[in-house]
């Protein structure tokens, strides 16, 4: 059985990969994480890891070679996978409430690695599994004489039915605020911060700026630059090797422009980490971590997620927040308002540093097609004025 392991490297830096029954790393995947490890983060490498270690598993089982897998070898690997159960044998325990969605990441986990092994390596699996075949368009006036169809679109052959995109998790203004506020508080009375204020404004930092939270957590001191009778913003700058595991996805580079009222909750925040680190001894240097812990040493050394995961598991048990709620939802959730606002697509996608617009249109384009359907239910309203002058034939 091949399993998924936790690795750390000669820089310190953790990832993961798959290891077979002899302990010996399995090449083939190695080989294709290791060519994806700068733009993925551990998150991603590490969920990619354990659905192909599952994957080496199934073959193991069956007797196959893992370059000679066919779309039979998946269709039984999706039945593995909904419920433990092949044909002639059982080869784990896997529960049997897999949503297609589910089915459909892991599946998508494998082909995309026999895709990259055939534009690398000539490995032919990936040629048995897509299609493609032109798609007709019709004929537009005097371009009727042309061939309409378009170029061919590949497609994969096995697939997961009842597939459905649900719609992002978001929260509630009023369940925003409470969060925010169970962090820390503003004391006019003593004229200070009450709580715990890195807290407050890495989550107020996500709400308000649709950063993802390793994103944040990679930020230096530097990275939020004060508007000084302009706008401030916020640097997302792709940096390799960050001690806490944080990286910028797919390492794109971007700037997001952000309030006066997160600008001066920055700058109570940064007053605060440097009389702490004068307390300490050191120095607040412009290029250290913004987010550092401050409770438990090593001191001032960058912030993980585990300790971010912690902190939401502590206001979940208090009742703060929907159950189930993550970091995450605040990315999703300021999105979702910005396109409620009327803000176009393309202005959300980049701000969210989505690689295409396509992407943001699949996650939220929801938000403004009920907008627009809330719209089209006063047509009464657009109608009412609508004349039809006597006389007029068109």
């Amino acid at each position: 059985m091949a399993s998924a392991t936790r690795v750390t490297l000669p820089d310190g830096q953790r990832t993961w990969t798959v290891v077979g029954d002899d302990y010996s790393v399995v090449g083939p995947v190695e080989d294709w994480l290791d060519a994806n490890r700068e733009l993925w983060s551990p998150n991603t490498v590490r969920a990619y890891a354990t659905v192909l270690a599952q994957w080496w598993s199934f073959l193991g089982q069956r007797g196959e070679r893992w370059d000679a897998a066919g779309v039979g070898s998946f269709g039984a690997f999706l039945a593995w996978q909904r419920t433990g159960r092949r044909a002639d044998a059982v080869i784990g325990t896997v529960p049997p409430t897999l949503s297609p969605a589910t089915l459909q990441n892991r599946l998508a986990a494998v082909l995309s690695f026999y895709r990259w092994q055939e534009a690398v390596h000539d490995v032919p699996v990936a040629a048995r599994l897509y299609k493609g075949r032109p798609r007709w368009r019709r004929n537009v006036g005097l371009l009727s004489h042309l061939d309409s169809r378009s170029t061919a679109k590949t497609t994969s052959v096995v697939r997961v039915r009842g597939v459905r995109r649900e719609r992002p998790p978001i929260l509630l203004p009023s369940q925003v605020q409470a969060i925010i506020d169970a962090c820390a508080n503003y004391d006019d009375g003593a004229l200070e911060w009450s709580g715990n204020l890195r807290d407050r404004f890495l989550f107020s930092l996500m709400a308000e700026s649709g950063l993802r939270l390793g994103e944040a957590l990679g930020m230096r001191v530097s990275d939020f630059v004060m508007g000084r009778g302009g706008s401030p913003y916020v640097l997302v700058v792709p940096r390799e090797a960050n001690p806490n595991g944080a990286r910028v996805k797919m390492m794109r580079p971007r700037r997001v422009y952000v309030s006066a009222d997160l600008e001066r909750l920055y700058a109570d925040y940064v007053s605060f980490l440097a009389l702490r680190a004068d307390a300490e001894g050191q120095a607040l240097n412009p290029d250290g971590f913004l987010f550092v812990n401050l409770d438990r040493p090593p001191l001032f050394s960058p912030m993980k997620e585990a300790t971010v995961r912690s902190k939401v598991a502590a206001l979940k048990k208090q009742g703060i927040g929907p159950p189930g709620w993550t970091p995450h939802w605040f990315r999703h959730t300021h999105a979702s308002a910005l396109l409620l606002a009327g803000a176009p697509d393309w202005v959300v996608s980049r701000r969210l540093g989505h690689a295409h617009v396509q992407t943001t249109l699949d996650l939220y384009g929801w938000v403004s097609e009920d907008a627009a359907l809330q719209m089209a239910a006063n047509w009464k309203n657009y109608a009412s004025n609508w004349q039809v002058l006597d006389g007029d034939s068109g």
